[in-house]
């Protein structure tokens, strides 16, 4: 299984249109939409994770840049300042994949970076500011 984390731009054209459900039907490919903003005759940006085969995933991001798709890799890391952590806890509440979690007795907050995502609803909701947004070198994609 090959799961990639991707930014998708749509043209304002393109908004109204299916595209992403294509790629469960016509490509096998399951994708986990993360954070979206779509409006009509505007443009629209999807974060979601896409997952299937390194083929279909191929095929799938080559069908999405036909349709005047823009495809980027998530250039965006999430970190946790260990140093600035007070483990308050308002981080977990809002984090949709379980990758922040407290462990108790100890009421120590963790942060699982496997299961992050990525879509940053932790940084604004941590009031010491302990979660932080840092940049990624581009990892290329085809």
């Amino acid at each position: 299984m090959y799961s990639r984390m991707l930014v998708l731009r749509f043209p304002k054209t393109e908004v109204e249109k299916a595209i992403v459900c294509f790629l469960a039907s016509d490509f096998n490919l399951t994708f986990n939409i993360l954070k979206a903003t779509i409006l009509p005759r505007k443009e629209g940006v999807m974060v979601m994770e896409l997952s299937g085969t390194r083929k279909n995933f191929n095929k799938g991001v080559q069908y999405l840049k036909e349709h005047g798709v823009q495809v980027q890799p998530v250039g965006q890391d999430i970190k946790r300042n260990k140093a600035k952590c007070t483990h308050c806890g308002a981080c977990i509440a809002v984090c949709p994949t379980a990758a922040l979690s407290i462990v108790r007795p100890e009421m120590n907050v963790v942060f699982d970076h496997k299961r992050c995502s990525v879509c940053g609803l932790c940084v604004p909701a941590c009031p010491p500011r302990a979660m932080e947004v840092r940049t990624v070198g581009n990892t290329g994609l085809k």
